[in-house]
């Protein structure tokens, strides 16, 4: 009994200044139930009266001066102070990259697109009031955008809601500048409507407004025009349909050649060869009138796409859903694309 602890007690003199030390280690290996010295305990209850006067007091003491070298690694530990022996022949750790969210990517290239034509990117809040969202569109009261059923009202309040579309940004520049204004508005929009693989509660929008002086169709049809074949490839084509939209007459729905099939049928387009990425029209007399810009003097153009649809078409995304699930496996896809 005596030589085994006198052994322990070499082994705790070696240890005691060993600075990279670990506590939990040294724990397991001499206090803990089948450590070395509650072993010698339970081999103390088995020995004789004399050999237990002999040895009870240096094993006690043993015991003592291990729970306190335990305690100073402990507390060398939590201070920080223990000394991490690094091994500079090991190869580097390889830091995994990220990747910019499909979302991002597009509204880049779609604002990088625009600011060659000279359109500045403006900002706005995302819960707004009715003037900015609905009134000084050219909304009337009835219109069915304002129920429930369409938009996220704030605390009851008929007056504050989440923002259905980004035009509301385009309000604000023109109650704060006069013309010439040519500004593009990207952002997150909400409406209430039922999550599903083409559908969501909150998506991204890219509107843009043009406004100066003799501003025609034919710019917006050019503009319009020059934006596709920047996007999707200088084969691309268009077409503009008659639509209705409050804020903009007359108005248009602009389709794109399918770029997925080269306009030959396929699903995505419903076999017809085009898909639908944005409305346009010339600024309505009334929403200028709205925003104290003279009606008579000035006229603009302005049109309003989804990211969303742009980034399916780009990348050929089926499901809306994966935009916001932040699936790695999903974002891990777009790590090469700049």
């Amino acid at each position: 009994m005596k030589t085994k602890i006198d052994k322990i007690a070499q082994e705790l003199s070696d240890s005691e200044n060993d600075q990279t030390l670990n506590a939990e280690a040294f724990r397991l290996k001499y206090l803990s139930k089948k450590g070395s010295i509650s072993v010698l305990f339970d081999e103390f209850r088995e020995l004789g009266p004399d050999e237990k006067r002999s040895c009870g007091k240096p094993l006690n003491e043993l015991k003592k001066r291990a729970q306190e070298i335990w305690e100073k690694c402990k507390e060398r530990e939590g201070s920080g102070e223990q000394t991490v022996q690094n091994d500079l022949t090991l190869p580097g750790v390889e830091v995994p990259l990220g990747s910019r969210h499909p979302i991002s990517i597009v509204r880049s290239q779609i604002i990088d697109i625009f600011s060659r034509l000279g359109f500045t990117v403006s900002e706005g809040p995302e819960t707004e009031d009715d003037w900015h969202v609905f009134s000084a569109l050219n909304f009337p009261p009835e219109h069915p955008a304002r129920d429930m059923q369409d938009t996220f009202f704030i605390q009851k309040d008929p007056d504050i809601l989440l923002r259905t579309h980004t035009s509301s940004v385009q309000v604000r520049v023109m109650e704060k500048q006069q013309p010439p204004i040519r500004t593009i508005s990207p952002g997150r929009v909400y409406r209430n409507e039922a999550i599903s693989a083409r559908a969501h509660c909150f998506f991204h929008q890219v509107e843009g407004l043009y406004i100066d002086h003799n501003v025609s169709f034919a710019d917006l049809k050019q503009t319009l025009f020059y934006f596709a074949r920047e996007m999707f490839g200088e084969n691309t084509r268009i077409r503009l349909r008659p639509s209705y939209f409050p804020f903009t007459e007359p108005s248009a729905e602009m389709d794109i050649s399918c770029n997925l099939c080269g306009s030959k049928g396929c699903a995505f387009c419903k076999y017809t060869g085009w898909v639908e990425i944005l409305g346009c029209g010339m600024v309505d007399p009334n929403v200028l009138e709205y925003c104290k810009i003279n009606s008579k003097e000035y006229t603009g153009f302005a049109f309003g796409m989804g990211i969303e649809r742009i980034t399916n078409l780009k990348f050929q995304v089926k499901d809306l859903r994966m935009f916001s699930e932040n699936d790695i496996r999903f974002l891990d896809q777009f790590k090469t694309v700049i």
